[in-house]
């Protein structure tokens, strides 16, 4: 027991170090966790993947991170994207399956070999994918829908491949019959969720939200029994953990319980990593160096390519073609589960399995830069990408024509919505990157604009040059920064701009870089809280307030 608490104090304590090295360095924290996995393989006088806890720990980092994935879903915003989810993600999946199979055969690995590398080639890590534009706040854009829909498409391929090897390992051949029942079985756990999600679980979870402690137990209770269940049908505790968390995402407790499950889902998700680490201080890399280099180069090159050669054939903008098709620029955890079957049921040797694990590392590895830098790789190399785009382009699911409004609002989230709200609905224009946010909007009798600032094609549907104002709740630095930078460049009749900050620092940045004015959260609120009691001596002023705060809270909640 005590054995076991000095090795995991190893592993946290080496990922902290490791993982506040990288922040410095500015580099994502799954660096972190992989290299700290691979100085224990190296150093450790523990075996982690001979551990049945850490391997336990690795399986529910999986678990927890998909069923944050299904707390997030919103069925309304995959409407829109859930066709080009299911095209891309088949065309893929096709595309891809058959080049990896012939690669593989040009370094001379057998068919059945090939196979296998091929199919796990395909897959991509959803887990990567979500962590990643979950911190860029991305997984509400377009391509985040479209990215994450297509990987799920992706993951329940993935699970069912598993399924039937699991049968062979029990000795069953394959066969019509495994498929049609396996298809059943997922039908009918898929509907049986909608059905909780919608008629039974919103209303036993709105009497447990009365307690916040209580919420979390509950939440968590669901998800591992949702999980074990699921696991008795056949299906994995990954697929268990997303359905679960598919039947909460319709309560109006979703958000609170995501925000309670994250720390867990965190923890759990940095053993996998390490695990993932540690297993590469082991591997016997004789003979398979150049293919190694060669099918990760096909990872991180190829796989995008084919994501934008698909997107730009169904009429998608470059730029959405581009940023989707980074998110897929790395092999998948479930190929790593699909060699270590392969090597148990005698299809694959070690040497695959090196290879296969090799990539992984590589790929995750080099991914996260991509995913997280994904904006910047756009802007330098988005001139030399027009070949995937067709002239007849998918921009938005809306037509747009030019725009001529007094006042620009980019971002209407937290900040943007509260700003919309006390404006004239005919002087603005709502700029959002969040197709469900522009739905929204338009219900209401506002005028907003699908896409980002970034796109030049954006920029000049808005009109910026004829506008007065314009408003950016955006975060981001370098978004604000550009945007300064192009209204700059409009000459002397530019509109006045106002940014938003999320410290002292930027502010005066963004202040010394021209800003007429900047949002910081803490100052403005306490000047504006700070007048609004100075004028009215008798308070009554806070009731008003206090109306239009629950109401704004309400507006949020829709």
């Amino acid at each position: 027991m005590y054995s076991g608490i000095f090795n995991l104090a190893i592993i946290i304590s080496l990922a902290a170090i490791l993982g506040i090295l990288a922040k410095i360095l500015k580099q994502p924290a799954i660096l972190a966790y992989i290299a700290s996995g691979i100085l224990i393989g190296i150093f450790g006088n523990f075996h982690l993947i001979d551990k049945e806890i850490f391997g336990t720990f690795s399986d529910l980092g999986i678990m927890f991170l998909l069923f944050m994935i299904g707390l997030e879903i919103n069925f309304g915003s995959l409407k829109l994207v859930g066709r080009t989810s299911m095209v891309v993600g088949t065309c893929q999946i096709a595309i891809t399956s058959i080049m990896g199979f012939l690669l593989a055969l040009t370094f001379h690995f057998g068919y059945l070999q090939s196979a296998y590398i091929a199919i796990a080639l395909t897959f991509s890590s959803t887990i990567i994918a979500v962590k990643l534009l979950s911190e860029k706040k991305d997984l509400n854009s377009l391509y985040g829908k479209i990215s994450i829909g297509f990987l799920l498409a992706q993951d329940f391929l993935a699970i069912l491949i598993l399924i039937f090897l699991a049968g062979m390992q029990n000795g069953k051949n394959l066969s019509f019959e495994d498929i049609i029942v396996t298809s059943i079985k997922g039908l009918i756990l898929f509907g049986l969720t909608l059905f909780l999600g919608r008629k039974i679980l919103p209303s036993v979870f709105d009497k447990i939200a009365r307690s916040q402690e209580l919420l979390f137990v509950a939440s968590l209770a669901w998800c591992l029994g949702v999980a074990s269940i699921v696991a008795k049908t056949g299906f994995s505790i990954e697929i268990g953990g997303f359905l679960a968390g598919l039947s909460l995402a319709n309560t109006s407790e979703s958000l609170q319980i995501a925000s309670k499950v994250k720390p867990l889902r965190d923890f759990f998700v940095l053993m996998f990593f390490v695990i993932l680490g540690s297993s590469l201080a082991s591997f016997n890399f004789s003979g398979i160096i150049i293919p190694i280099i060669i099918f990760s180069l096909f990872v991180l090159i190829g796989k995008p390519l084919i994501i934008m050669a698909i997107m730009g054939f169904l009429g998608y903008k470059k730029r959405i073609g581009f940023l989707s098709g980074v998110t897929v620029a790395q092999i998948s955890e479930f190929s790593l589960v699909l060699a270590v079957a392969g090597v148990k049921l005698g299809h694959l040797a070690d040497k695959e399995a090196s290879l296969i694990t090799s990539i992984a590392i590589i790929t995750i590895t080099l991914s996260g830069y991509l995913i997280t830098h994904n904006e910047e790789l756009y802007r330098r190399m988005g001139k030399y990408l027009s070949i995937f785009e067709k002239r007849a382009r998918k921009n938005t699911p809306w037509k747009e024509d030019i725009f001529d409004k007094p006042i620009i609002l980019i971002g209407s989230h937290r900040v943007g919505q509260n700003i919309a709200a006390n404006l004239l609905k005919e002087d603005l224009l709502v700029i959002d990157f969040d197709p469900d946010i522009v739905s929204r909007l338009r219900r209401e009798g506002y005028t907003a604009l699908f896409g980002d600032v970034a796109d030049a094609e954006v920029f000049e549907k808005a009109n910026i040059e004829k506008a007065r104002l314009v408003i950016s709740t955006s975060p981001q630095v370098e978004d604000n920064l550009r945007l300064m930078k192009e209204i700059e460049s409009l000459g002397e009749n530019k509109p006045k701009i106002i940014v938003r900050a999320e410290n002292e620092e930027d502010a005066r940045l963004f202040y010394k870089e021209g800003a007429d004015y900047v949002i910081v959260p803490h100052l403005t609120s306490g000047q504006y809280l700070g007048k609004s009691v100075s004028i009215d001596p008798e308070l009554k002023i806070l009731e008003r307030l206090k109306r239009s705060d629950l109401k704004a809270m309400e507006n949020h909640e829709k």
